[in-house]
């Protein structure tokens, strides 16, 4: 017996008359409040957060574990995970809860809508072959880059990336690319505080801000270390037909490979001529 069947009244009880979680059932949930569009479901977004509750870290979780990690009542997380489980898309054993393989239909689904990884894909095999290094290609969301193909040469970072791996925009090579290309006026929207993520982070918003007049202005990111330490990247856009910067690839390192200037000559004429056939490719397909 899992933590599914226990009780409609034990449901009932935690509830209470204004929960977060029978909020969700009634008509105010529908949108209009706290800035949300009339269109907004909240029933929707809360079943999502049970969802985005479940990572590498957390790939196991109980009922009392989503009900912490999304903010909602035992009730409610009971019966979203109810649903996740009759749909396909979480599985039950025991006390435990753990997403299933459907789940990944959501982010497929997007990835195919875009069209881009598959573009990208081949000409990040020739990159990642030429150089001897990893390559990746990513789209910004929000105040992080979200990795959308990747072609890993061998494991350098001590997290492991994959597709649907986010990073924060600010400290990565493509993030900074991707802030570069945005307007003026949509960057404050998309910079996230700035936290030290090694002793060579940048920390200063006027210090980034230059850094990113910097990668304007030379088409191309480096960060050294900044993600973390032992890691160098190196970013170029990647432009659809209008010529906007639509996502960034890039190529990682090993810091102790060599010197910035040493990848600049060795790799980075490669990533250019990935970034700019990536870009070529786009464009004809829209």
């Amino acid at each position: 017996m899992t933590e599914l069947s226990s009780t409609a009244t034990e449901d009932a009880a935690a509830e209470g008359p204004a929960t977060m979680g029978s909020a969700a059932e009634g008509p105010a949930a529908e949108g209009g409040g706290s800035g949300r569009s009339a269109g907004y479901v909240q029933s929707l977004d809360r079943g999502l957060a049970v969802i985005r509750a479940f990572d590498a870290d957390h790939p196991r979780l109980t009922l009392s574990d989503v009900a912490r990690r999304t903010g909602l009542t035992r009730a409610a997380a009971r019966r979203f995970l109810h649903t996740l489980v009759d749909i396909g898309y979480v599985d039950a054993d025991g006390r435990l809860f753990t997403l299933r393989p459907r789940v990944l239909e959501l982010g497929f689904a997007y990835l195919s809508a875009l069209g881009l990884p598959e573009i990208a894909r081949p000409h990040l095999e020739r990159l990642a072959a030429v150089v001897g290094e990893s390559a990746s290609l990513s789209v910004l969301d929000g105040t992080d880059i979200t990795y959308v193909a990747r072609v890993a040469a061998r494991r350098i970072m001590s997290v492991d990336l994959g597709v649907g791996t986010r990073l924060p925009a600010y400290a990565t090579s493509m993030g900074r690319v991707l802030l570069a290309g945005l307007p003026p006026s949509d960057l404050n929207e998309h910079l996230a505080e700035l936290e030290p993520l090694t002793r060579y982070t940048i920390t200063e918003r006027s210090h980034l801000l230059a850094e990113l007049d910097r990668v304007r202005g030379q088409g191309w990111s480096v960060v050294d270390e900044e993600l973390e330490e032992g890691l160098r990247s190196m970013a170029a856009p990647v432009r659809d037909g209008r010529g906007v910067v639509a996502a960034a690839v890039n190529v990682s390192t090993a810091a102790r490979r060599g010197s910035v200037t040493t990848m600049a000559a060795e790799i980075l004429p490669h990533l250019l001529e990935a970034a700019a056939a990536i870009s070529d490719d786009l464009a004809a397909s829209r």
